[in-house]
C-alpha cells in the first residue's frame, strides 16, 4: 500500500476508531480528517465496514514483523517496529492498545491482534509455554511502539536503529529460544 491517499485515510480511519464507537465514526468524519473527499474512501475501501476491517487487520503488521529466521526475529521485529514508525509516521502495533473498551468493534480488534500477531509469534517459536512466550514478545513490541508514539521526541524515538535494536532486542530474543 504505497498511495498517499490510502494512507492518509488508514491513519485518520485508525484514530477515529480508537477515539470514537463504531457508531460514532462516518465517512465523512474520516474524510475531513484526512483531507480527502468521502467518495475516495469508498473508492479505496468500499464502505465504513469495510475500512473498520482494514482498521482492524494487522495481518501486514505480522508479516512484516516475522520476515527474519528465529535466530535474528528479535532484533529484526525491534529494527522493523522503529523503522516502520519512522518512515510512515504510524506504528504497526500500538492501535490494538486504543481498543481497550468494551465495545464489539473494540473487542474484535483484539481478537485481530491475538489471531494475526501474537499467535503468528506463538506458531514460530518451539519448546514449552510458546503461547504465553509469544504474550510476552507482543508486550514488549506494544511498550516500544508506545513509547515512541507518547515521547516522540525522546531518547527512543531519535536514538540510532541499531542501538535500540542493540539494547532491545535481547530481551525479546531470550523469548525466542
Amino acid at each position: 500500500m504505497t498511495d498517499p491517499g490510502r494512507t492518509t485515510i488508514l491513519r485518520a480511519a485508525r484514530k477515529a476508531f480508537a477515539r470514537e464507537p463504531y457508531d460514532a465514526v462516518t465517512l465523512r468524519g474520516v474524510a475531513a480528517d484526512a483531507g480527502v473527499s468521502a467518495a475516495l474512501i469508498v473508492k479505496h475501501f468500499g464502505g465504513k465496514e469495510a475500512l473498520f476491517e482494514r482498521v482492524a487487520d494487522f495481518t501486514e503488521a505480522a508479516q512484516l514483523l516475522l520476515a527474519a529466521p528465529n535466530e535474528r526475529l528479535g532484533e529484526h521485529a525491534v529494527r522493523t517496529l522503529v523503522e516502520y514508525r519512522r518512515d510512515n509516521d504510524q506504528d504497526l502495533l500500538v492501535r490494538v492498545v486504543f481498543a481497550a473498551g468494551k465495545a464489539d468493534e473494540r473487542a474484535q480488534i483484539r481478537e485481530h491482534f491475538r489471531d494475526q500477531v501474537t499467535r503468528a509469534f506463538a506458531a514460530r517459536l518451539t519448546g514449552p509455554d510458546a503461547e504465553l512466550r509469544a504474550a510476552l514478545i507482543t508486550a514488549h513490541l506494544l511498550g516500544l511502539g508506545a513509547a515512541i508514539a507518547i515521547d516522540k521526541t525522546g531518547p527512543i524515538a531519535t536514538a540510532d536503529v541499531a542501538t535500540v535494536a542493540e539494547l532491545y532486542a535481547p530481551a525479546i530474543q531470550q523469548l525466542i529460544h
